[in-house]
Protein backbone atom coordinates (compact mmCIF):
# COMPACT_ATOMS: atom_id res chain seq x y z
CA UNK A 1 0.00 0.00 0.00
CA UNK A 2 1.27 3.42 -0.93
CA UNK A 3 0.60 6.51 0.98
CA UNK A 4 0.22 9.76 -0.86
CA UNK A 5 2.79 12.16 0.58
CA UNK A 6 0.43 15.03 0.17
CA UNK A 7 -2.03 13.40 2.52
CA UNK A 8 0.54 13.65 5.38
CA UNK A 9 0.18 17.40 5.73
CA UNK A 10 -1.11 18.38 9.17
CA UNK A 11 -3.26 21.48 9.27
CA UNK A 12 -1.37 23.06 12.14
CA UNK A 13 1.97 22.22 13.76
CA UNK A 14 3.04 23.32 17.23
CA UNK A 15 6.76 23.81 17.64
CA UNK A 16 8.05 23.79 21.19
CA UNK A 17 11.27 25.65 21.41
CA UNK A 18 13.18 26.24 24.62
CA UNK A 19 16.03 28.49 25.42
CA UNK A 20 17.98 25.60 26.84
CA UNK A 21 17.81 22.40 24.78
CA UNK A 22 18.85 20.27 27.71
CA UNK A 23 15.88 21.56 29.70
CA UNK A 24 13.64 20.71 26.73
CA UNK A 25 14.91 17.20 26.51
CA UNK A 26 14.22 16.55 30.18
CA UNK A 27 10.60 17.64 29.95
CA UNK A 28 9.26 16.20 26.73
CA UNK A 29 8.22 13.24 28.71
CA UNK A 30 5.93 15.52 30.77
CA UNK A 31 4.11 17.00 27.78
CA UNK A 32 0.41 16.32 27.69
CA UNK A 33 -2.23 16.43 25.00
CA UNK A 34 -4.78 18.75 26.54
CA UNK A 35 -6.90 19.68 23.47
CA UNK A 36 -9.64 17.72 21.89
CA UNK A 37 -8.67 14.67 19.81
CA UNK A 38 -8.71 14.54 15.98
CA UNK A 39 -10.49 12.07 13.72
CA UNK A 40 -9.00 11.46 10.26
CA UNK A 41 -11.02 10.78 7.13
CA UNK A 42 -9.70 8.35 4.53
CA UNK A 43 -10.03 8.76 0.68
CA UNK A 44 -9.22 5.79 -1.59
CA UNK A 45 -7.71 6.53 -5.12
CA UNK A 46 -6.55 4.05 -7.71
CA UNK A 47 -2.94 4.32 -8.94
CA UNK A 48 -1.82 3.72 -12.46
CA UNK A 49 -0.67 0.28 -11.40
CA UNK A 50 -4.11 -0.50 -10.10
CA UNK A 51 -3.11 -0.01 -6.53
CA UNK A 52 -5.36 1.86 -4.24
CA UNK A 53 -3.95 5.02 -2.63
CA UNK A 54 -5.20 5.92 0.81
CA UNK A 55 -5.46 9.66 1.50
CA UNK A 56 -5.44 10.59 5.21
CA UNK A 57 -7.23 13.89 5.63
CA UNK A 58 -7.33 14.73 9.34
CA UNK A 59 -10.27 16.66 10.58
CA UNK A 60 -9.05 20.16 11.27
CA UNK A 61 -8.32 20.88 14.91
CA UNK A 62 -5.59 22.18 17.23
CA UNK A 63 -3.12 19.79 18.73
CA UNK A 64 -1.24 21.37 21.64
CA UNK A 65 1.44 20.23 24.01
CA UNK A 66 2.05 21.83 27.37
CA UNK A 67 4.33 24.88 27.37
CA UNK A 68 6.88 25.49 30.17
CA UNK A 69 8.51 28.68 31.25
CA UNK A 70 11.10 29.04 34.00
CA UNK A 71 10.14 31.16 36.98
CA UNK A 72 12.23 34.01 38.30
CA UNK A 73 13.83 34.78 34.92
CA UNK A 74 16.12 37.76 35.39
CA UNK A 75 17.80 38.05 31.96
CA UNK A 76 17.75 41.31 29.98
CA UNK A 77 15.69 39.82 27.17
CA UNK A 78 12.22 38.38 27.15
CA UNK A 79 12.19 34.64 27.86
CA UNK A 80 11.39 32.49 24.87
CA UNK A 81 8.44 30.18 25.55
CA UNK A 82 7.63 28.46 22.26
CA UNK A 83 6.26 28.79 18.72
CA UNK A 84 2.84 28.55 17.12
CA UNK A 85 2.96 27.35 13.49
CA UNK A 86 0.51 26.11 10.94
CA UNK A 87 1.56 23.96 7.98
CA UNK A 88 -0.81 26.12 5.99
CA UNK A 89 1.61 28.95 6.59
CA UNK A 90 3.71 29.17 3.40
CA UNK A 91 5.85 31.86 4.84
CA UNK A 92 4.34 34.50 2.62
CA UNK A 93 2.92 36.50 5.53
CA UNK A 94 -0.65 35.49 4.82
CA UNK A 95 -1.14 33.92 8.27
CA UNK A 96 -1.62 35.91 11.44
CA UNK A 97 -1.23 34.28 14.85
CA UNK A 98 -3.36 35.60 17.70
CA UNK A 99 -2.83 34.91 21.45
CA UNK A 100 -5.51 35.55 24.12
CA UNK A 101 -6.25 34.49 27.68
CA UNK A 102 -4.43 34.91 31.01
CA UNK A 103 -1.47 37.24 30.70
CA UNK A 104 -1.79 37.60 26.93
CA UNK A 105 -0.39 40.93 25.79
CA UNK A 106 0.95 41.79 29.25
CA UNK A 107 3.00 38.82 30.34
CA UNK A 108 3.02 36.77 27.16
CA UNK A 109 3.44 38.34 23.74
CA UNK A 110 3.40 36.67 20.34
CA UNK A 111 4.97 37.55 17.07
CA UNK A 112 1.88 37.53 14.88
CA UNK A 113 3.89 36.64 11.80
CA UNK A 114 6.26 33.96 13.13
CA UNK A 115 4.11 32.70 16.02
CA UNK A 116 6.98 33.01 18.52
CA UNK A 117 5.81 33.42 22.15
CA UNK A 118 7.90 35.26 24.76
CA UNK A 119 7.42 35.98 28.47
CA UNK A 120 8.15 39.63 29.15
CA UNK A 121 8.05 39.45 32.95
CA UNK A 122 9.67 37.40 35.65
CA UNK A 123 7.13 34.88 36.96
CA UNK A 124 6.72 33.42 40.43
CA UNK A 125 5.39 29.90 40.48
CA UNK A 126 4.46 30.22 44.15
CA UNK A 127 2.08 33.06 43.28
CA UNK A 128 0.67 31.51 40.08
CA UNK A 129 1.69 28.10 38.82
CA UNK A 130 0.11 28.13 35.34
CA UNK A 131 -1.67 30.29 32.79
CA UNK A 132 -4.54 29.29 30.50
CA UNK A 133 -4.33 30.86 27.00
CA UNK A 134 -6.02 30.53 23.64
CA UNK A 135 -4.36 30.38 20.20
CA UNK A 136 -5.79 31.10 16.75
CA UNK A 137 -4.40 31.29 13.21
CA UNK A 138 -6.13 33.80 10.85
CA UNK A 139 -5.87 33.91 7.05
CA UNK A 140 -5.13 37.54 6.30
CA UNK A 141 -6.49 37.25 2.79
CA UNK A 142 -9.89 36.01 3.87
CA UNK A 143 -9.69 37.29 7.43
CA UNK A 144 -11.06 33.93 8.48
CA UNK A 145 -9.64 31.46 10.97
CA UNK A 146 -7.64 28.64 9.54
CA UNK A 147 -8.58 26.58 12.57
CA UNK A 148 -11.01 26.97 15.46
CA UNK A 149 -9.58 28.65 18.54
CA UNK A 150 -7.84 26.19 20.85
CA UNK A 151 -6.90 26.33 24.54
CA UNK A 152 -3.47 25.51 25.92
CA UNK A 153 -1.54 25.95 29.21
CA UNK A 154 1.76 27.58 29.95
CA UNK A 155 3.09 26.05 33.14
CA UNK A 156 5.55 28.00 35.27
CA UNK A 157 8.39 25.65 35.93
CA UNK A 158 9.72 25.65 39.51
CA UNK A 159 13.24 26.49 40.52
CA UNK A 160 14.58 26.21 44.05
CA UNK A 161 13.95 29.78 45.08
CA UNK A 162 12.24 29.23 48.44
CA UNK A 163 13.95 28.19 51.63
CA UNK A 164 12.12 25.94 54.09
CA UNK A 165 10.28 27.85 56.79
CA UNK A 166 8.87 26.99 60.16
CA UNK A 167 5.40 28.63 60.31
CA UNK A 168 5.60 28.93 64.07
CA UNK A 169 8.33 29.17 66.63
CA UNK A 170 10.36 29.41 68.61
CA UNK A 171 8.83 26.43 70.36
CA UNK A 172 8.59 25.59 74.03
CA UNK A 173 8.26 22.03 75.26
CA UNK A 174 9.35 19.74 78.05
CA UNK A 175 10.42 16.19 78.78
CA UNK A 176 10.83 14.41 82.14
CA UNK A 177 14.36 14.19 83.44
CA UNK A 178 15.96 10.75 83.56
CA UNK A 179 14.06 9.78 80.38
CA UNK A 180 15.36 6.87 78.35
CA UNK A 181 17.39 7.53 75.22
CA UNK A 182 15.05 7.90 72.25
CA UNK A 183 12.17 9.38 74.20
CA UNK A 184 10.08 11.56 71.88
CA UNK A 185 10.20 15.20 72.92
CA UNK A 186 8.69 17.31 70.13
CA UNK A 187 8.08 17.34 66.39
CA UNK A 188 8.91 20.28 64.14
CA UNK A 189 7.55 20.68 60.62
CA UNK A 190 8.96 23.02 58.01
CA UNK A 191 7.15 24.06 54.85
CA UNK A 192 8.73 24.77 51.46
CA UNK A 193 6.81 26.83 48.91
CA UNK A 194 8.58 25.17 45.99
CA UNK A 195 6.94 22.48 43.83
CA UNK A 196 6.93 19.20 45.74
CA UNK A 197 6.17 17.25 42.55
CA UNK A 198 9.29 18.31 40.75
CA UNK A 199 12.82 17.53 41.74
CA UNK A 200 14.08 17.99 45.28
CA UNK A 201 13.31 21.67 45.66
CA UNK A 202 10.74 20.96 48.35
CA UNK A 203 12.26 17.81 49.77
CA UNK A 204 13.24 18.82 53.29
CA UNK A 205 15.77 17.11 55.56
CA UNK A 206 16.10 18.02 59.26
CA UNK A 207 19.30 18.26 61.22
CA UNK A 208 20.33 19.60 64.62
CA UNK A 209 22.66 22.59 64.70
CA UNK A 210 22.78 23.13 68.45
CA UNK A 211 21.73 20.84 71.26
CA UNK A 212 23.96 17.82 70.88
CA UNK A 213 24.78 15.45 72.47
CA UNK A 214 21.63 15.84 74.52
CA UNK A 215 19.06 15.63 71.72
CA UNK A 216 18.74 14.32 68.17
CA UNK A 217 16.26 14.88 65.36
CA UNK A 218 14.88 12.44 62.81
CA UNK A 219 15.96 13.78 59.38
CA UNK A 220 12.68 12.85 57.73
CA UNK A 221 9.97 13.32 60.37
CA UNK A 222 11.49 16.18 62.38
CA UNK A 223 10.86 14.34 65.64
CA UNK A 224 13.23 15.46 68.39
CA UNK A 225 14.32 12.74 70.78
CA UNK A 226 16.53 12.46 73.82
CA UNK A 227 20.03 11.32 72.92
CA UNK A 228 21.70 11.20 76.33
CA UNK A 229 20.74 8.94 79.20
CA UNK A 230 19.96 10.11 82.75
CA UNK A 231 19.75 13.83 82.06
CA UNK A 232 19.40 15.45 85.48
CA UNK A 233 17.18 18.48 86.00
CA UNK A 234 19.00 19.36 89.18
CA UNK A 235 22.25 19.63 87.17
CA UNK A 236 20.73 21.47 84.19
CA UNK A 237 17.10 22.32 83.62
CA UNK A 238 16.88 24.26 80.33
CA UNK A 239 18.17 23.45 76.84
CA UNK A 240 17.99 25.52 73.66
CA UNK A 241 17.95 23.26 70.60
CA UNK A 242 18.36 24.71 67.09
CA UNK A 243 16.85 22.63 64.29
CA UNK A 244 17.67 23.21 60.61
CA UNK A 245 15.45 22.26 57.71
CA UNK A 246 17.29 22.06 54.34
CA UNK A 247 15.74 21.40 50.93
CA UNK A 248 17.26 19.61 47.96
CA UNK A 249 17.25 16.56 50.26
CA UNK A 250 20.03 18.16 52.24
CA UNK A 251 22.44 18.33 49.30
CA UNK A 252 25.00 21.04 48.84
CA UNK A 253 23.39 24.15 47.45
CA UNK A 254 20.07 23.53 49.09
CA UNK A 255 18.32 26.35 50.91
CA UNK A 256 17.74 26.11 54.64
CA UNK A 257 15.79 27.61 57.50
CA UNK A 258 16.05 27.06 61.22
CA UNK A 259 14.03 27.32 64.39
CA UNK A 260 14.69 27.10 68.11
CA UNK A 261 13.05 24.61 70.46
CA UNK A 262 13.41 25.50 74.14
CA UNK A 263 13.24 22.28 76.13
CA UNK A 264 12.78 22.13 79.87
CA UNK A 265 13.47 19.01 81.90
CA UNK A 266 10.52 18.45 84.21
CA UNK A 267 11.08 17.05 87.65
CA UNK A 268 10.76 13.45 88.73
CA UNK A 269 11.42 12.14 92.22
CA UNK A 270 15.00 11.07 91.72
CA UNK A 271 16.47 12.67 94.85
CA UNK A 272 15.85 11.52 98.44
CA UNK A 273 15.49 14.00 101.31
CA UNK A 274 18.72 14.74 103.14
CA UNK A 275 19.36 16.22 106.56
CA UNK A 276 22.20 18.74 106.32
CA UNK A 277 23.66 17.22 109.48
CA UNK A 278 23.19 14.06 111.48
CA UNK A 279 22.91 15.54 114.98
CA UNK A 280 20.81 18.41 116.28
CA UNK A 281 20.27 19.93 119.70
CA UNK A 282 17.50 22.01 121.17
CA UNK A 283 16.83 23.47 124.64
CA UNK A 284 13.26 23.22 125.96
CA UNK A 285 12.24 24.65 129.36
CA UNK A 286 10.23 22.34 131.53
CA UNK A 287 7.49 24.97 131.58
CA UNK A 288 6.80 24.42 127.87
CA UNK A 289 3.11 24.00 127.19
CA UNK A 290 1.73 20.70 125.96
CA UNK A 291 0.62 20.92 122.34
CA UNK A 292 2.98 23.80 121.53
CA UNK A 293 5.99 23.60 119.17
CA UNK A 294 9.35 23.24 120.90
CA UNK A 295 11.68 22.92 117.90
CA UNK A 296 12.09 22.48 114.14
CA UNK A 297 14.17 20.36 111.78
CA UNK A 298 14.38 20.45 108.00
CA UNK A 299 15.58 17.95 105.45
CA UNK A 300 16.46 19.31 102.02
CA UNK A 301 15.26 17.80 98.76
CA UNK A 302 16.61 18.89 95.38
CA UNK A 303 13.34 17.95 93.69
CA UNK A 304 10.42 20.33 93.42
CA UNK A 305 6.64 20.21 93.80
CA UNK A 306 5.08 17.05 95.09
CA UNK A 307 8.35 15.21 94.47
CA UNK A 308 9.89 17.24 97.30
CA UNK A 309 7.09 16.69 99.81
CA UNK A 310 8.45 15.14 103.02
CA UNK A 311 6.89 13.26 105.90
CA UNK A 312 8.70 13.28 109.25
CA UNK A 313 8.39 10.64 111.96
CA UNK A 314 9.93 9.85 115.37
CA UNK A 315 11.31 6.33 115.35
CA UNK A 316 12.14 5.57 118.98
CA UNK A 317 9.21 4.92 121.39
CA UNK A 318 10.64 7.06 124.18
CA UNK A 319 10.78 10.10 121.94
CA UNK A 320 7.42 9.39 120.32
CA UNK A 321 5.81 9.11 123.75
CA UNK A 322 6.83 12.62 124.80
CA UNK A 323 6.94 14.44 121.46
CA UNK A 324 5.24 14.44 118.09
CA UNK A 325 6.42 15.78 114.73
CA UNK A 326 4.48 17.16 111.78
CA UNK A 327 5.33 18.77 108.44
CA UNK A 328 4.86 22.48 107.81
CA UNK A 329 3.37 22.54 104.29
CA UNK A 330 4.80 25.95 103.49
CA UNK A 331 8.37 25.54 104.71
CA UNK A 332 8.54 21.72 104.62
CA UNK A 333 10.06 21.78 108.08
CA UNK A 334 9.52 19.11 110.69
CA UNK A 335 7.82 20.80 113.66
CA UNK A 336 8.38 19.05 117.02
CA UNK A 337 5.48 19.43 119.47
CA UNK A 338 5.32 18.54 123.15
CA UNK A 339 2.83 15.77 123.96
CA UNK A 340 3.28 15.50 127.74
CA UNK A 341 4.51 17.90 130.45
CA UNK A 342 8.24 18.03 131.04
CA UNK A 343 9.78 17.66 134.47
CA UNK A 344 13.36 18.69 134.85
CA UNK A 345 13.65 16.98 138.23
CA UNK A 346 12.58 13.62 136.73
CA UNK A 347 14.27 13.66 133.30
CA UNK A 348 16.70 16.20 131.98
CA UNK A 349 17.46 14.83 128.48
CA UNK A 350 15.61 13.18 125.59
CA UNK A 351 17.02 11.72 122.39
CA UNK A 352 14.75 11.61 119.34
CA UNK A 353 15.55 9.53 116.27
CA UNK A 354 13.80 11.36 113.42
CA UNK A 355 13.23 10.08 109.87
CA UNK A 356 12.38 12.10 106.76
CA UNK A 357 10.94 10.36 103.70
CA UNK A 358 9.26 11.36 100.45
CA UNK A 359 5.50 10.89 100.22
CA UNK A 360 5.33 10.46 96.41
CA UNK A 361 7.62 7.76 95.06
CA UNK A 362 8.23 6.87 91.42
CA UNK A 363 8.22 3.06 91.09
CA UNK A 364 10.47 3.34 88.02
CA UNK A 365 13.24 4.92 90.07
CA UNK A 366 13.39 2.59 93.04
CA UNK A 367 16.69 1.29 91.73
CA UNK A 368 18.23 4.58 92.86
CA UNK A 369 17.93 3.47 96.49
CA UNK A 370 16.02 4.50 99.58
CA UNK A 371 14.19 7.83 99.52
CA UNK A 372 14.61 8.27 103.26
CA UNK A 373 17.09 9.84 105.67
CA UNK A 374 17.39 10.05 109.46
CA UNK A 375 18.99 12.26 112.10
CA UNK A 376 19.17 12.51 115.88
CA UNK A 377 17.70 15.37 117.90
CA UNK A 378 18.88 15.76 121.49
CA UNK A 379 16.52 17.74 123.70
CA UNK A 380 17.81 19.30 126.88
CA UNK A 381 15.11 20.08 129.47
CA UNK A 382 15.71 23.41 131.19
CA UNK A 383 15.02 23.87 134.87
CA UNK A 384 12.34 26.45 135.66
CA UNK A 385 11.59 27.84 139.13
CA UNK A 386 8.16 26.34 139.70
CA UNK A 387 5.61 27.15 142.42
CA UNK A 388 5.14 24.75 145.35
CA UNK A 389 3.13 21.60 144.86
CA UNK A 390 0.61 20.48 147.49
CA UNK A 391 0.55 16.86 148.52
CA UNK A 392 -3.17 16.66 147.67
CA UNK A 393 -5.44 18.34 145.16
CA UNK A 394 -7.89 19.23 147.96
CA UNK A 395 -8.24 18.62 151.72
CA UNK A 396 -11.23 17.68 153.91
CA UNK A 397 -10.89 18.19 157.69
CA UNK A 398 -13.19 17.75 160.74
CA UNK A 399 -13.54 19.56 164.09
CA UNK A 400 -16.16 19.44 166.83
CA UNK A 401 -18.27 22.46 167.50
CA UNK A 402 -17.77 24.47 170.67
CA UNK A 403 -14.13 23.39 170.91
CA UNK A 404 -11.83 25.94 172.42
CA UNK A 405 -10.19 28.54 170.25
CA UNK A 406 -6.84 27.37 168.87
CA UNK A 407 -7.90 23.76 168.43
CA UNK A 408 -5.93 22.06 165.62
CA UNK A 409 -8.14 21.16 162.69
CA UNK A 410 -5.57 19.61 160.35
CA UNK A 411 -2.50 20.40 158.29
CA UNK A 412 -1.58 20.90 154.62
CA UNK A 413 1.82 20.18 153.11
CA UNK A 414 3.51 21.49 149.98
CA UNK A 415 7.03 21.26 148.61
CA UNK A 416 9.24 23.07 146.14
CA UNK A 417 9.50 20.78 143.07
CA UNK A 418 12.78 22.36 141.99
CA UNK A 419 16.11 20.89 142.84
CA UNK A 420 16.99 23.72 145.26
CA UNK A 421 14.01 22.69 147.46
CA UNK A 422 13.22 26.16 148.74
CA UNK A 423 11.28 26.38 152.08
CA UNK A 424 7.51 26.82 151.69
CA UNK A 425 5.30 29.30 153.55
CA UNK A 426 1.53 28.96 154.00
CA UNK A 427 -1.27 31.52 154.10
CA UNK A 428 -5.07 31.50 154.20
CA UNK A 429 -6.72 33.73 151.68
CA UNK A 430 -9.00 36.13 153.53
CA UNK A 431 -12.24 37.60 152.28
CA UNK A 432 -13.51 40.87 153.64
CA UNK A 433 -17.14 39.77 153.53
CA UNK A 434 -16.61 36.68 155.67
CA UNK A 435 -15.65 36.15 159.29
CA UNK A 436 -12.30 34.53 160.02
CA UNK A 437 -12.72 31.20 161.80
CA UNK A 438 -9.33 29.64 161.02
CA UNK A 439 -5.66 30.48 160.92
CA UNK A 440 -2.62 28.56 159.59
CA UNK A 441 0.90 28.30 160.84
CA UNK A 442 3.09 29.66 158.02
CA UNK A 443 5.88 27.12 158.46
CA UNK A 444 4.10 23.91 159.48
CA UNK A 445 0.83 24.38 157.57
CA UNK A 446 -1.24 23.45 160.67
CA UNK A 447 -4.74 24.96 160.61
CA UNK A 448 -6.34 26.04 163.90
CA UNK A 449 -9.66 27.59 164.97
CA UNK A 450 -9.82 31.28 165.77
CA UNK A 451 -13.46 31.30 167.01
CA UNK A 452 -15.97 28.94 168.59
CA UNK A 453 -17.76 26.97 165.91
CA UNK A 454 -21.48 26.26 165.92
CA UNK A 455 -22.56 23.38 163.78
CA UNK A 456 -26.17 24.45 163.88
CA UNK A 457 -25.11 27.82 162.47
CA UNK A 458 -22.48 26.75 159.86
CA UNK A 459 -21.89 23.03 159.43
CA UNK A 460 -19.24 23.44 156.61
CA UNK A 461 -16.44 25.94 156.10
CA UNK A 462 -14.57 26.36 152.78
CA UNK A 463 -11.18 28.06 152.86
CA UNK A 464 -8.30 28.43 150.36
CA UNK A 465 -4.72 27.87 151.48
CA UNK A 466 -1.88 29.50 149.52
CA UNK A 467 1.70 28.23 149.47
CA UNK A 468 4.70 30.30 148.33
CA UNK A 469 8.41 29.75 148.12
CA UNK A 470 10.40 31.63 150.71
CA UNK A 471 13.00 32.60 148.12
CA UNK A 472 10.47 33.67 145.51
CA UNK A 473 7.10 34.71 147.01
CA UNK A 474 5.74 35.50 143.56
CA UNK A 475 5.48 31.78 142.83
CA UNK A 476 2.21 30.72 144.44
CA UNK A 477 0.05 27.65 144.58
CA UNK A 478 -3.49 27.30 145.93
CA UNK A 479 -5.47 24.41 147.33
CA UNK A 480 -9.09 24.21 148.58
CA UNK A 481 -9.70 23.05 152.16
CA UNK A 482 -13.13 22.03 153.43
CA UNK A 483 -13.74 21.87 157.22
CA UNK A 484 -16.75 19.93 158.52
CA UNK A 485 -18.05 20.99 161.96
CA UNK A 486 -19.06 17.90 163.94
CA UNK A 487 -22.08 17.94 166.25
CA UNK A 488 -22.19 17.81 170.04
CA UNK A 489 -25.40 17.61 172.09
CA UNK A 490 -25.67 21.25 173.02
CA UNK A 491 -29.36 21.93 172.27
CA UNK A 492 -32.45 20.81 174.40
CA UNK A 493 -35.62 19.47 172.75
CA UNK A 494 -38.23 22.05 171.84
CA UNK A 495 -42.02 21.40 171.92
CA UNK A 496 -43.34 23.04 168.83
CA UNK A 497 -46.90 23.77 169.91
CA UNK A 498 -48.51 25.94 172.56
CA UNK A 499 -52.05 25.74 171.24
CA UNK A 500 -54.97 25.29 173.64
CA UNK A 501 -56.70 21.93 173.55
CA UNK A 502 -60.47 21.95 173.17
CA UNK A 503 -62.40 18.74 173.84
CA UNK A 504 -66.03 17.82 173.63
CA UNK A 505 -67.95 16.63 176.68
CA UNK A 506 -68.92 13.55 174.81
CA UNK A 507 -65.29 12.45 174.39
CA UNK A 508 -64.80 8.83 175.38
CA UNK A 509 -62.22 7.62 177.86
CA UNK A 510 -58.89 6.61 176.27
CA UNK A 511 -59.50 8.72 173.21
CA UNK A 512 -56.45 10.69 171.82
CA UNK A 513 -57.30 14.32 172.02
CA UNK A 514 -53.95 15.89 170.90
CA UNK A 515 -50.55 14.94 169.45
CA UNK A 516 -47.57 16.93 170.65
CA UNK A 517 -44.14 16.81 168.88
CA UNK A 518 -40.66 17.91 169.95
CA UNK A 519 -37.54 18.74 167.84
CA UNK A 520 -33.80 18.98 168.59
CA UNK A 521 -31.32 21.18 166.59
CA UNK A 522 -28.53 18.75 167.22
CA UNK A 523 -27.57 15.98 164.86
CA UNK A 524 -29.84 12.92 164.80
CA UNK A 525 -27.28 10.90 166.73
CA UNK A 526 -27.44 13.38 169.59
CA UNK A 527 -31.19 14.10 169.43
CA UNK A 528 -32.62 10.60 169.70
CA UNK A 529 -34.42 9.28 172.81
CA UNK A 530 -36.85 12.04 173.84
CA UNK A 531 -39.00 11.30 176.94
CA UNK A 532 -42.21 13.14 177.70
CA UNK A 533 -43.70 13.73 181.18
CA UNK A 534 -45.75 16.21 183.11
CA UNK A 535 -43.78 18.69 185.13
CA UNK A 536 -42.95 17.19 188.49
CA UNK A 537 -44.16 13.82 187.21
CA UNK A 538 -47.74 14.43 188.38
CA UNK A 539 -50.45 15.63 185.97
CA UNK A 540 -52.26 18.82 187.01
CA UNK A 541 -55.51 17.16 186.15
CA UNK A 542 -55.99 13.49 186.94
CA UNK A 543 -58.35 13.14 183.99
CA UNK A 544 -55.45 13.33 181.48
CA UNK A 545 -52.36 11.24 180.81
CA UNK A 546 -49.60 11.07 178.09
CA UNK A 547 -48.23 8.25 175.95
CA UNK A 548 -44.84 8.25 174.11
CA UNK A 549 -45.22 6.77 170.55
CA UNK A 550 -41.61 7.38 169.25
CA UNK A 551 -42.31 7.62 165.52
CA UNK A 552 -39.19 8.41 163.51
CA UNK A 553 -37.12 11.43 164.43
CA UNK A 554 -40.12 13.23 165.86
CA UNK A 555 -41.67 11.95 169.07
CA UNK A 556 -45.43 12.04 169.50
CA UNK A 557 -47.17 12.75 172.78
CA UNK A 558 -50.64 11.22 173.10
CA UNK A 559 -52.96 12.82 175.65
CA UNK A 560 -55.60 10.38 176.82
CA UNK A 561 -58.77 11.47 178.53
CA UNK A 562 -59.52 9.49 181.71
CA UNK A 563 -63.30 9.54 182.29
CA UNK A 564 -64.67 9.18 185.86
CA UNK A 565 -66.54 5.99 186.74
CA UNK A 566 -70.34 6.10 186.39
CA UNK A 567 -72.20 7.31 189.50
Amino acid sequence: MKVNPRSCLCPVLLCLCFLERGYEASHHGQAKIISRSHNATHNHNQTKDGETEIHHRPKRGWIWNQFFVLEEHIGPDAQYVGKLHSNSDKGDGSVRYILSGEGAGSIFIINEVTGDIHATKSLDREKKSHYVLHAQAINLNTNKPLEPESEFIIKVQDINDNAPKFPEGPFVTSVPEMSEVGTSVFQVTATDADDPTYGNSARVVYSILHGQPYFSVDPKSGIIRTALADMDREAREHYSVVIQAKDMAGQVGGLSGSTTVNITLTDVNDNPPKFPQKNYQVFVPESAQVGKPVGKMKASDEDIGINAEIKYSILNPEGAGMFSISTDKDTREGVITLRKPLNYEKKKHYSLHIAAENTHLDPHLTYLGSFKDDATLKITVGDVDEPPIFSMDYYIMEVYENTRVGTEVGAVTARDPDSKNSPVRYFIEQREDKAVYFDIESISGVIRTTQLLDREDTPWHNITVMATEEDNPSLQSHVPVTVQVLDVNDNPPMINTEDEIIICESTRAGQVIQTITAVDKDDFANGKGFSFSFPGGIPANPNFTIKDNEEGVTFILAVVLLLPPPP
